[in-house]
């Protein structure tokens, strides 16, 4: 498994970039011209730079090669296709799109596993370091203790949907324990990510003040981020307990629905009142095909724009990739919703209008993801601009736990703590955009969820929960009891003790 700690400098954000560009290794004795861990963290800055340095691997859209998160699962949904160049453009998604993945597979698996234990390593070092840093206050000890702990249990939510059974790291190995590790069932991951989440909540700030700490934990990212983690557990007794953890962040006056749904991704309207958990991108470091590794800006951006686009408002010095064409089905889900033409882009029609012109990549339909386009307003100034687009990608927010809540009280029974029912819910996600009630039934709140978070990246995990993967994405090549994760990376079988997932042997 990958291991490392990146050790950066300045506010957060700028943090974050700094450690593009400054990564420290700690793995070889006596490193030549770099920091020993155990000289390090002798004071409260260097704790801080440790604490940042265990957030940075959220950020990376690029570990090996261009693989976003979310580009990827929209591939692995029936939301969008993998698109790029060709079949052999970036060689795991593609897989990803025809369920075709295997252990040996480029990209995909191997970079979603090292971003998550990058994370991992880096919490438990600092969780073992915070209670000897010299001059470092109690009250800061506790809340960084409580922030790794949420981080630690974030890292291991993605492991546990992305990969299922994972080895269940909570301390820092030693080099000649990496290879005698042994995989937990999800189940006990699904504890830890709860005892985590548990031991973060009541010592995380309500708030945090953006500019210059945006994109940290929160009380109400904890408590989001639990209500949901229960829910993935699929266990029908625990819904009431989900639905109070969500309901803690549905009534906080932190949060409320923005007015506009256009205006969630606009890129300068980042940490808006409807974001719960934010994963920052910045295009500070102003990164070049040189160093691009570990990338903290959003290559997902230029990943979603048209080939070889030219005309207004799209970006077309560079043009964009091609990837993650907007399937003909979620274009006919949407055709009448009012939260179509912040989701989806009719590039085709603009064709026909004289307005642009393209190059049809990959898979394409003349369809293309809105939410994250690249539009030339907010193009970087620094660096690449393929590699330093400042889209952040909300990880979790409102309407997304609206609409989870509502399942957990349906399936669960009766109402909130606060009073509020699934159907109250249901009802303000699609009010916001002007739509008419209609009955709080799961099949109702699983499709409003596909509406309300189209290519964000969650379609994929909703259909793996809720059973309907295996009928929804047959044509794509689905297969019931093997694609419900992804193989575990060739890598990290070898020499070591750790099993491959069922199918792909």
């Amino acid at each position: 498994m990958k291991k490392r700690i990146i050790i950066g400098f300045s506010l957060f954000a700028g943090i974050l970039a700094g450690m593009a560009a400054c990564n420290k290794s700690f793995l070889v004795p006596n490193p030549q011209g770099t920091v020993l861990q155990s000289d390090y963290y002798q004071n409260p800055t260097e704790a801080l730079n440790g604490i940042v340095a265990a957030y940075n691997p959220l950020s990376w859209t690029t570990v090996s090669s261009y693989c976003p998160k979310m580009v990827i699962f929209n591939a692995a949904s029936d939301d969008c296709y993998s698109g790029g160049g060709g079949t052999s453009d970036n060689p795991g998604i593609q897989a990803i799109n025809t369920f075709t993945l295997a252990a040996a597979t480029p990209n995909v698996p191997p970079d979603l596993w090292s971003r998550n234990y990058t994370g991992i390593f880096r919490v438990n070092t600092m969780l073992s370091e915070l209670p000897t840093v010299p001059g470092l206050s109690s009250d800061l000890l506790t809340q960084y203790t409580a922030e790794m702990h949420f981080l630690r249990a974030y890292y291991y939510f993605d492991l546990v949907r992305e990969f299922g059974n994972v080895p269940l790291i909570t301390t820092v190995l030693q080099q000649n324990q990496f290879y005698t590790e042994l995989q937990s069932p999800p189940a006990q991951v699904y504890a830890q990510i709860e005892a985590d989440l548990n031991a973060a909540i009541p010592n995380l700030p309500a708030t945090v003040d953006v500019s210059t700490d945006g994109g940290r934990a929160t009380k109400g990212a904890a408590q989001a981020l639990l209500g949901k983690a229960i829910i993935y557990e699929n266990n029908t007794a625990r819904m009431t307990e989900a639905a109070a953890h969500l309901d803690s962040v549905n009534t906080s006056p932190n949060y409320s629905l923005l007015p506009n749904f256009g205006d969630i991704f606009i890129p300068t309207n980042k940490f808006n009142s409807e974001s719960v958990f934010e994963i920052v991108h910045t295009g500070t470091a102003g990164l070049t095909w040189s160093n691009f590794s570990d990338d903290v800006g959003n290559v997902g951006v230029q990943m979603a724009g048209a080939r070889s686009y030219s005309g207004p408002v799209y970006e077309s010095n560079t043009a964009g990739y091609g990837f993650n064409p907007v399937t003909p089905d979620l274009v006919a889900a949407m055709q009448n919703d009012p939260r179509y033409p912040y989701t989806i882009i009719n590039m085709d029609s603009l064709v026909t209008a004289g307005y642009c012109t393209y190059v049809p990549g990959y898979l394409n339909t003349g369809y293309f993801v809105a939410k994250f386009a690249p539009l030339a307003a907010y193009q970087s100034t620094t660096g690449v601009i393929p590699l330093n687009w400042t889209n952040d990608e909300i990880e979790i927010r409102l309407a997304d736990t609206y609409l989870l809540e509502a399942e957990a009280l349906v399936r669960g029974g009766g109402s909130s703590p606060s009073g509020k029912t699934a159907q109250n819910y249901l009802d303000a996600v699609r009010a916001r955009v002007g739509l008419a009630s209609v009955p709080a039934t799961l099949t109702n709140i699983y499709n409003e969820r596909r509406l309300e978070l189209a290519t964000e990246g969650s379609r994929f995990f909703d259909l793996v929960r809720t059973g309907q993967a295996a009928t929804v994405l047959a044509s794509k090549g689905f297969t019931a009891n093997k694609n419900e994760v992804l193989p575990i990376p060739l890598q990290e079988l070898n020499n070591t003790k750790l099993v491959q997932n069922p199918g792909y042997n």
